[in-house]
């Protein structure tokens, strides 16, 4: 849990870093996300060299043991004259990350020059981190030495009195995130942890699922299914099933080389080694992947459209639009296998927009899959960024059909004010929510007027599939009684006589 004080020294580190002329957020973001991997690199070098010591086993080395190499370590430098630290950082450390392979930093000649690495057989090596792929056009951008020292000295603060274990380096980054107001040019939100995690909690993944999120911004979809798989299995998993939750188990695709960057170094923090986390636009013909995931959760683009021509042939076969909003729930369908389930929030047209691409998406989720839940939001979930209504719904993949019925939820309140502080409150439907869902067979009794009910598969046929709660709740009208009008009179002579009393000691005392 990142507390106050913990909070005022990272905003103590931001002030220091926009006082440098960096003001844009998600720049801040990033060029502190650079400096945490090479921190975090030399703390697995320390755990490296203490097994060794102990053990008597001889580890892979991540800096080369030259004189350079490992003046490139966090460990050596922090506490060096400023300006030494700024030319190590910007001349050897960033150089020698972007050209990191297999988890190994490259040495330097003579002339200050990289050293390529090989492999083994002495071709090139190949395979990299997630992270260490998309640090290949990141630029070293604190402006002086001062800025940089300041921040080394903040960071070091951080971890040597507050951070401890990955759910805490976890919890800092999702504070950074928070950060993020640049969102909504694009349609991209940030979704806030709570609503994450109720979404993965009615998935509920297991470790043996590849779980994949087509539009993946901060990785935060993943983050949230990586610390439910950790909490519920992590006593019981396998040799074989942590080898997957490393490096096989979760996916994500993004637009933005930036994004993907924040979003690796997001999921290394969760013990998140090596993600399938690539740079790719999810509903254009440059993806062709189908039938590969067991759960999708997302919170896709729904601002604008796309150009017609990029988009995937078989997407539009499903809804002919340029909405990404429709475009996406097509492309879950496509991307999971059979049995494979979804959760995603939609913003409320989707729900009961009345084009044919509407309906026509709508009638693929209910004809040909299981719609199993539409879950409304309140519409002050995505403050302070933006005041969108929005939805989750929860389908799974059949290709048979299997809509018998649709539980629809009506979320009034999720645990935080609806204005722009978002302050937490007692008022919380998320639990309720988790529950019901997975204990359906007590829904059916259920009357329209509660806050949530089943509706039948052929009343949403009857209806143009519309899926709005609003078409399907009844409101309870509870008669009020008020007195007689001769007492409601008799009650305004009353106050009209004290009234004119009042004036009366008014004027006497003028």
């Amino acid at each position: 849990m990142i507390t106050g004080a913990i909070k005022n020294k990272v905003d103590k580190i931001w002030t220091d870093i926009w006082a440098g002329g960096i003001t844009n957020p998600l720049t801040v973001i990033e060029q502190l996300t650079y400096l945490m991997f090479i921190r975090s690199l030399d703390e697995k070098e320390l755990e490296n060299e203490a097994f060794e010591a102990e053990g008597g086993v001889k580890m892979d080395r991540i800096f080369p043991q030259s004189a350079a190499g490992q003046s490139m370590r966090w460990s050596k430098f922090k506490n060096d004259d400023p300006r030494d630290i700024y030319a190590i950082m910007s001349q050897r450390i960033f150089p020698a990350i972007k050209a990191m392979k297999n988890g190994h930093l490259p040495d330097f000649n003579k002339q200050g020059e990289i050293i390529e690495l090989q492999d083994e057989n002495g071709d090139g090596a190949q395979e990299n981190t997630a992270f260490a792929r998309y640090m290949e056009d990141a630029m070293f951008l604190i402006p002086t030495p001062q800025v940089l020292q300041k921040i080394i000295t903040g960071l070091e603060d951080l971890y040597e009195h507050d951070l401890s274990g990955l759910d805490m380096m976890g919890d800092l980054y999702e504070y950074m995130l928070g950060k993020l107001a640049t969102a909504g040019q694009n349609g991209q939100f940030r979704t806030p942890k709570h609503i994450r995690e109720m979404m993965v909690e009615l998935l509920q993944p297991t470790p043996d699922d590849t779980i994949c999120d087509p539009a993946c911004g901060t990785a935060g979809f993943l983050v949230s299914s990586a610390e439910y798989i950790r909490a519920h299995y992590e006593d019981t998993m396998t040799p074989e099933q942590w080898e997957h939750f490393a490096k096989g188990a979760f996916t994500g695709f993004d637009i933005g080389r930036n994004m993907l960057r924040i979003s690796a170094m997001n999921l290394m923090l969760h013990s998140i080694t090596n993600p399938d986390i690539d740079y790719k636009d999810s509903i254009s013909k440059q993806n062709e992947i189908r039938d590969r995931y067991t759960i999708c959760l997302a919170n896709p683009p729904f601002k604008g459209t796309v150009d017609a021509e990029s988009i995937n042939d078989n997407l539009k076969a499903v809804t002919n639009t340029k909405k990404t909003e429709l475009l996406f729930l097509a492309l879950f369908l496509r991307m999971l296998k059979k049995g494979g389930k979804c959760a995603c929030i939609v913003p409320d047209g989707v729900l009961f927009g009345s084009s044919k691409a509407h309906k026509s998406i709508r009638r693929e989720l209910v004809e040909n899959h299981q719609l199993r839940a539409v879950i409304s939001m309140p519409s002050g979930v995505f403050k302070p960024y933006a005041g969108v209504s929005t939805a989750v719904l929860v389908f799974t993949k059949t290709g048979a059909g299997g809509t018998d019925q649709v539980w629809f939820y009506d979320m009034k309140a999720d645990g935080f004010s609806l204005d722009d502080k978002r302050s937490e409150v007692p008022e919380n439907d998320i639990p309720d929510i988790v529950e019901r869902f997975h204990h359906m067979g007590q829904e059916v009794d259920r009357a329209r007027t509660e806050q949530s009910f089943l509706v039948p598969k052929q009343e949403l046929v009857d209806n143009d599939y519309d899926l709005s709660i609003n078409k399907y709740k009844q409101t309870a009208y509870v008669p009020v009684d008020y007195p007689p009008t001769s007492d409601i009179l008799a009650q305004l002579d009353q106050l009209e006589a004290e009234i004119a009393e009042g004036l009366k000691e008014l004027r006497g005392m003028v």
